[in-house]
Order: structure tokens, then sequence, then C-alpha cells
């Protein structure tokens, strides 16, 4: 989300995004964020990235990669249980099913960092949890974070959803105000998280753009 500052114009993608990631563009698989809502609809997201962003006005979609379904969700419209959206992913979910799956957002449920927590993204949550999900991917608050195993409530469980959140593409950066009690790292650093999708498992990694800005790394099993 947020992919281009500050308003999400069509100016913006042209003069901002295009030039840097424009080259990835047939392999990039977006979610809108609140700036993206900065132009009445998000109109420049859904025309620069088409038919990848999902139905205009909607801006969810599934992928699947061998073992793995993703799912790209929409924070900026209705998340709540009774939503199209989640009836959708209630869908998809079940009539797809793999042994692992990822969803991507931008505003995440939990946060440590000045944005604090959005609980509008619960009931999200809560589908997901009862639909097995592995991994949830976030944005938004400008700043590295992963979270342990935990439930729509935030309680620590063996078998919940590992949260990271990944908000350092570029924008000034934000350092923690507080810290979430299933937070086990924070990093304010500009880089990227690579996953590695394995069967049945899969690893992660914080890569800073040099090497003084942190790191982690790990390994898990999917439910």
């Amino acid at each position: 989300g947020d992919n281009a500052y500050f308003y999400g114009t069509a100016a913006e993608f042209s003069t901002c995004y295009d030039p840097y990631w424009g080259r990835h563009k047939s392999r990039t698989w977006p979610v809108a964020g609140n700036h993206d809502y900065g132009t009445l609809g998000a109109s420049a997201y859904y025309n620069y990235f088409g038919a990848a962003a999902g139905p205009a006005g909607l801006g969810y979609w599934r992928r699947t990669i061998g073992s793995w379904t993703v799912v790209g969700l929409n924070s900026e419209i209705d998340a709540s249980a009774t939503s199209a959206q989640v009836q959708w992913l209630r869908s998809e979910l079940t009539d797809n099913p793999t042994a692992c799956t990822i969803a991507i957002w931008h505003r995440p449920l939990f946060s440590s960092g000045p944005n604090g927590d959005n609980p509008d993204m619960r009931d999200l949550w809560q589908a997901l949890d009862e639909l097995k999900v592995d991994i949830v991917i976030n944005g938004h608050d400008h700043m590295y974070e992963r979270f342990d195993p935990q439930d729509a409530d935030g309680n620590p469980v063996p078998r919940g959803i590992q949260q990271f959140t990944v908000g350092t593409g570029g924008a000034s950066l934000y350092v923690p105000v507080t810290v979430k009690r299933n937070s086990q790292v924070r990093i304010s650093y500009w880089g990227l998280a690579l996953f590695t999708l394995l069967d049945g498992s899969y690893t992660w990694e914080f890569k800073p753009i040099d090497s003084g800005g942190g790191t982690d790394s790990g390994l898990a099993q999917c439910h």
C-alpha cells in the first residue's frame, strides 16, 4: 500500500513510482493503502496496476503459487464480518484450499508504531484465523515489525497467524511508541522483507539497504 506518495495521483505514479519500480510491474501483486485513496476512489492506483489490483473499487484478489495461496485485501474499504470483502475471502479460501496461505493488506491490526492498532481489521483477522491462514503482511507504519503467532485479540497462540509489518520502502521512518506484547522484532531502517515459500513451511529475512540497519530471519511451519 501507499505505492505513490503522497496522494496516489496519476502524476505521482508516472514520475515517482514508475521510473523505479515500474520495471517490475508485470510481476507485482499490489494492494492499496490510505495514500493511494488520496485520489478519489484510488482511481490512479487502479488505472496504473490494471487487472493485477483486482476489480476497481474493490481491490482484493487471489493468486496461487505452488502449494501456497496469496490473497491481497483492501484495508481502505469495509472489512467487517458481513462485508462483501470478508464473504468473498471465505468463499475463495474455502473453495480453493492449499497447504499454506498469506494475506496482504495495508493497515495492520496490531502495531507498536505511532499509528497504533487498527481495530477495524479485527473481523478480517478473525476470518483469516478461522480459515487457518499462516502469514499476514502489512505496511502503514514506517518500520519493520514481527509478531509471534496470535489470535484476533492479540493473545499468543502457537497455531495463530504471524504478522509482519514492512513499512520500510522509502518514506520517513517511524520508531516504536508502545511495544505490543507479542512483538518480537522492531527495526527502524529502510529495507525489504524476503519470504521464501517452501512446501509446508516458509522462511523470512529482513534485508536492510546496508549493513548498519539490523536484520531478522527465521523459519516456521504452516498450520
